[in-house]
């Protein structure tokens, strides 16, 4: 497997090559999925694997019925931007008012919705959803209308341990607690782990609803400067880790920056908040968003002391309006806040 991985890798480096000293033109058909099998001598596995990872990258596109194309976004020189420079100064902007910015437009039709990471109508499969919630409904003696555990239900739970593959069996239905969304979560999590007056460390910039979060509840946050390609600071986190009482990042994908954070630096990171036995609210809602063969892990892998609060929610690859979403707290006490 790790040989086939290396193949498609290093094939799909040599048409990024070829794209970028304009051997390959804008526009230009790359061969075809067959062609190139035979041209690499490889599986078409393999070729298919390499032309997604492209794809990926924004390098090529596939057109339908037609083929692949180096596409126009492999031509873009847009320079990365640069890293925050932190302004610790009260500003007279708020997260409520940019909230109530963004959320004023999510029902305009004539609004291409940027503000927001949801996943597009034509993407769901709206007519299997409904099926689903009326044959689960069925199955339900009760109709789903009796409480449930205070973690959730215990059917859902073992399903979404199932699903979280990339822990390696490292997480149960027991380990899990059933939220009202991945905001819902984040609430809880500060509230278990903090008391208002307290500082919490996040990436500048953050996503505004968790500042909303950490406003509401009485919180300072203290920004930490980061990068677009590798994360937050680690260095000046550091410098500021005696002052702070837990950390808060979204580490895959980041919203509203993008990056993913090499799998080195999310270790270090663990390691960081082990030696000052600080929490780390992991938001892993994007984790799933993922191209290649791979899905990247979150800090909670390489978690041994307890001390990541891992969040995830299916707002982003299933449906928005679903509410579904879970923590993994850890220890009891964060579990007696969760669903109060």
């Amino acid at each position: 497997m790790k040989n086939q991985e290396t193949l498609y890798l290093k094939i799909a480096k040599i048409i990024e090559d070829q794209i970028h000293t304009e051997t390959l033109m804008l526009g230009d058909k790359l061969p075809s999925v067959r062609s190139a099998q035979k041209l690499y001598n490889v599986s078409l596995n393999t070729i298919k694997q390499a032309y997604l990872e492209l794809e990926s990258r924004s390098l090529i596109e596939s057109r339908p019925k037609t083929g692949y194309y180096v596409s126009k976004s492999s031509q873009r020189t847009t320079a990365l931007p640069t890293i925050a420079s932190i302004n610790n100064h009260e500003t007279e902007n708020t997260p409520e008012e940019l909230i109530d910015k963004v959320f004023g437009t999510i029902n305009q039709t004539d609004v291409t919705q940027f503000a927001l990471g949801l996943p597009g109508k034509n993407f769901l499969p709206i007519a299997k959803l409904n099926k689903g919630i009326i044959n689960a409904v069925r199955n339900r003696s009760d109709a789903g209308t009796t409480y449930e555990p205070v973690q959730g239900s215990e059917e859902l739970r073992r399903a979404i341990a199932k699903w979280a593959l990339v822990m390696e069996g490292k997480i149960t239905e027991d380990d899990l607690v059933i939220t009202s969304g991945a905001m819902h979560a984040m609430y809880n999590a500060l509230m278990a782990v903090t008391s208002p007056g307290d500082s919490v460390a996040v990436e500048s910039p953050a996503y505004f609803g968790i500042l909303q979060a950490i406003k509401a509840l009485g919180l300072k946050a203290v920004e930490i400067p980061t990068h677009p390609l590798y994360g937050i600071d680690l260095d000046a986190l550091k410098k500021v880790m005696p002052e702070i009482k837990a950390c808060c990042f979204v580490t895959n994908f980041n919203n509203p920056m993008g990056f993913q954070m090499p799998d080195e630096n999310k270790q270090e990171l663990v390691r960081l908040i082990t030696q000052y036995n600080i929490p780390l609210i992991e938001d892993d809602i994007y984790g799933n968003l993922y191209f290649g063969s791979e899905r990247p892990k979150p800090c909670k892998f390489y978690d041994e002391a307890g001390l990541v609060l891992w969040i995830g929610s299916v707002s982003k690859t299933l449906a928005p309006g679903y509410r579904v979403g879970w923590i993994a707290p850890e220890n009891l006490k964060i579990k007696s806040y969760v669903k109060n």
